[in-house]
């Protein structure tokens, strides 16, 4: 028609799906300062774990030097290691420290 203009097709790739985050993994490594009961209590205060999950994964830990306690998004893994940090170190053990964990990707 004269007169009319026709606009050009104007689709759009878009990509509305949401990308999903790389996990992390929340890494409880060894110490010579806190006793066995201590670790196991700590994972169990941050994570509620049953007490053969929190027992076996800190005999790894001791065994292997780490072990791997918890796996998600970066942000819970960071909340994860600050709740382990605060709860510092076996009041049984002058010498003790907090736990140390570190977070790294997962595997």
């Amino acid at each position: 028609m004269p007169g009319v203009e026709t606009l050009p097709d104007l689709e759009e790739a878009t990509d509305t799906r949401t990308a999903r985050q790389s996990p992390y993994s929340v890494i409880l490594h060894n110490d010579d300062f806190n006793s066995t009961i201590f670790v196991a209590t700590v994972l169990y205060k941050v994570f509620a774990y049953p007490q053969l999950k929190c027992i076996t994964l800190m005999m790894e830990a001791h065994k292997t030097g780490r072990a791997v306690v918890w796996t998600g998004s970066l942000e819970v893994a960071e909340l994860k290691v600050e709740q382990i940090h605060s709860c510092g170190g076996d009041p049984s053990n002058p010498k003790a420290t907090p736990l140390h964990a570190t977070i790294e990707p997962a595997a």
